[in-house]
């Protein structure tokens, strides 16, 4: 597989956090309530409330697969990999839009607050919103992220503030005049049951913005804690944001001035704030109003600009889409991006977008819901996420159910809407797309399991992304190369002699039968291709019955002749260093985290004479481990670590967090125990965390064994 071009790893959780709230708020709390109160009546505020629980089944399961997959394009590459370029045509084209539509909507809003203090032209402010945001996208996802936190705290300040003025006023004092009264909330379900399900449907697009931090899942930093921990906070704060702020626009304007209020926040706020100057209460509300919308329309080129740049990197999409710059910023996705939500601005009428684009995320939604059934049923093991879906598959089956009925409840206008996209996707990718890719989703590997068509690519490339996440917490890794064996041969012998004495050593050491870790070892799987680099090879085995993994290292300079394959083609190679794995049947995927790091060290410059030139099983075992996890100390009297001369390891005075791993003394390398006693000329390697490590380091800077 070709090199991929990656973005930067710049989003912490409070960035996840911002984007995903900031992306949710502005027409739902700003333009939304009065008018999706004429289906249900004051009601309203609950319908909000229904409305953030049903986007949970699609939530988990965005935050499942985003973890096990972060990968630019969101939607798009989840359902391309699961379902096939078919519908990854489709999901990307389509929630592309479907973004664009929602972001042009939003900036349009900035520009419509202004015009109600300053004589400005609407379409004018949005067009300098829309090159404002250009620019900040194109400097860096941290830049973009820098203002988005600014914009979104800012924000929730306003709001929040809104929210307890509203409440104390409305019920601890007599300052609003008149008190509301129960005909505020009289008749509660003005329409019923049906109202309530088609208001849910018509607020749901307030929630959107909650799956798009997905789209930029490759730029989060530890994304499989980030990602789904800084959804379900934005989704518990936007949720009481919008329950308690809309039921105070319910408690202070009269009903059937709500439901023709397109400012509802701004007719409430003049009832509140009284504790504040002049007007003041209403330029602030206005200004946390063009806020929302600022951070909805930024965080909305942020997301949707990666769809064509995903697209184009799995070549759905012409390819200089994917290109990216010095500051890792995909610039043509940017631009292209903008100049169509431009368009949008200067050509369309945003009335009915939300609700059309609404209801393309909806179907989104029920695919996103089934692709999390075809991952898990696929039998891929290097479908790794950090993050698993509660109450599979029921929470699957209820999202795709939900999506159903709320699609329904939106109307004839909105699913023909709908269907148009499909279709002009389906022709792209009839005319455009078959021609240049060969590549079929995970549902294909469900399908193997009844005889069908497997495509074996999708294995190598999930193993790409395994090693780019890298080890998870508690991984034992570094423990596994300080327990390995290693050993020089220097006779002749065959690639199939060694495999069966590697095998007699496990058998003998782990007390496992050593034809069935032959016949591991010599079997071939779809990850194959992402194991193979010149002069190393990586074999490994799981076995029932053993608590941890074990590592051999062969080093041979001769050489042994090894058949290997790849891409179709099949060749020798002579192989000087092997690497033999073998990890408890029940930890398979933890055995490809570890391979996946063993692949990322073996990928340094020079592996293979690095590896030759260490004589001593620590100077290898060093070489194998992080650089910044740890350091060697050889003790010496008359110098500062004299004081571990003599004593038990258990008695040293170390961080809680390092761990003395090896002891060489006399030339020969062991693991210690907590009852070693150290002697003087021993030399210690001690790993831990890296802050600890480099404390350890300026402690013994002037003794490190070299």
């Amino acid at each position: 597989m070709s090199e991929m071009k990656k973005l930067n790893k710049e989003l912490g959780l409070f960035d996840v956090f911002t984007i995903s709230t900031g992306a949710m708020f502005s027409s739902g709390f700003f333009l939304l309530p009065g008018l999706a109160s004429q289906y249900t009546g004051p009601s309203v505020f609950v319908a909000y409330l229904i409305a953030g629980i049903l986007i949970m089944p699609a939530m988990f399961s965005m935050a499942e697969i985003a973890t096990a997959l972060p990968r630019s394009g969101g939607a798009y590459f989840f359902l391309d990999r699961s379902l096939g370029p078919l519908f990854g045509t489709i999901g990307g084209l389509g929630t592309y839009f479907a973004l664009m539509f929602k972001t042009a909507f939003a900036i349009i809003g900035i520009g419509a607050y202004a015009s109600f203090f300053w004589d400005v032209p609407v379409r004018t402010i949005a067009v300098m919103a829309v090159l404002f945001f250009t620019i900040l996208n194109l400097i860096g996802a941290k830049k973009t992220s820098g203002m988005q936190n600014f914009l979104v705290v800012f924000l929730l300040l306003v709001v929040g503030t809104f929210i307890i003025d509203g409440i104390v006023s409305i019920y601890l004092t007599d300052i609003i005049e008149p008190a509301p009264t129960k005909e505020h909330f009289t008749p509660f379900f003005s329409e019923g049951f049906e109202g309530v399900i088609t208001t849910v449907g018509f607020v749901f697009v307030s929630y959107l913005g909650l799956t798009q931090i997905a789209s930029v899942a490759e730029e989060i930093k530890n994304p499989e804690r980030n990602i789904p921990l800084g959804m379900l906070i934005s989704l518990i704060v936007t949720g009481l944001v919008y329950f308690l702020g809309v039921f105070v626009m319910v408690s202070l304007i009269n009903p059937e001035d709500f439901a023709r209020d397109l400012a509802p926040a701004a007719t409430a706020t003049s009832q509140l704030f009284r504790w504040l100057p002049n007007n003041s209460g209403a330029y602030i509300m206005t200004a946390a109003a063009m806020a929302a919308f600022a951070s909805t329309g930024n965080a909305g080129l942020l997301s949707s600009s990666r769809y064509p740049f995903a697209m184009s990197r799995d070549k759905l999409f012409p390819g200089g889409f994917s290109k990216v710059s010095k500051l890792g910023t995909p610039i043509p996705a940017i631009l292209l991006t903008a100049s169509l939500i431009l368009f949008f601005i200067l050509v369309l009428s945003e009335e009915g977008i939300a609700k059309l684009a609404s209801t393309f995320q909806l179907f989104i939604f029920m695919l996103i819901n089934f692709s999390v059934i075809v991952f898990r049923k696929s039998k891929i093991e290097s479908y790794d996420p950090g993050y698993h879906s509660p109450l599979y598959p029921a929470m699957q089956i209820a999202g795709i159910i939900i999506s159903f009925i709320l699609i329904i409840y939106m109307g004839w206008m909105a699913i023909i809407f709908s269907t148009l996209i499909i279709l002009v996707a389906v022709l792209w990718y009839k005319y455009y797309v078959r021609i240049r890719v060969q590549r079929e989703g995970a549902i294909f590997h469900w399908f193997a399991l009844l005889g069908k068509y497997q495509h074996p690519e999708l294995e190598n490339e999930f193993m790409t992304i395994l090693k780019e996440k890298g080890l998870r917490h508690g991984d034992p890794f570094d423990e596994t190369i300080i327990r390995s064996r290693i050993t020089h041969i220097h006779k002749t012998t065959s690639f199939e002699k060694l495999v069966e004495d590697v095998s007699d050593t496990f058998a003998t050491e782990m007390h496992i039968r050593k034809h069935e870790l032959i016949r591991e070892f010599m079997a071939t799987s779809p990850i194959e291709p992402a194991l193979i680099i010149p002069e190393v090879s990586l074999l490994y085995a799981k076995h029932d019955g053993i608590d941890h993994p074990s590592l051999n290292i062969i080093i041979t300079e001769q050489g042994i002749r090894k058949p290997v394959s790849k891409g179709g083609v099949s060749s020798e190679d002579y192989i000087k260093v092997f690497f033999f794995l073998v990890n408890p049947a029940k930890e398979a995927r933890q055995q490809l985290r570890m391979l996946s790091r063993l692949v990322d060290i073996i990928e340094r410059k020079d592996f293979v004479k690095e590896m030759m030139k260490h004589d001593g099983h620590r100077s290898i075992k060093e070489y194998l481990l992080h650089n910044e996890r740890f350091i060697t100390v050889k003790l010496i009297k008359g110098t500062e670590q004299q004081e571990m001369i003599g004593k038990q390891l258990k008695e040293l005075n170390l961080p809680s967090n390092v761990l003395v791993a090896l002891v060489e003394r006399n030339n020969e390398t062991f693991a210690p125990t907590g009852n070693t006693v150290l002697q003087e000329k021993d030399v210690i390697t001690i790993i831990g965390k890296p802050k600890s490590i480099s404390q350890l380091y300026e402690k013994y800077k002037w003794e490190i064994h070299g």
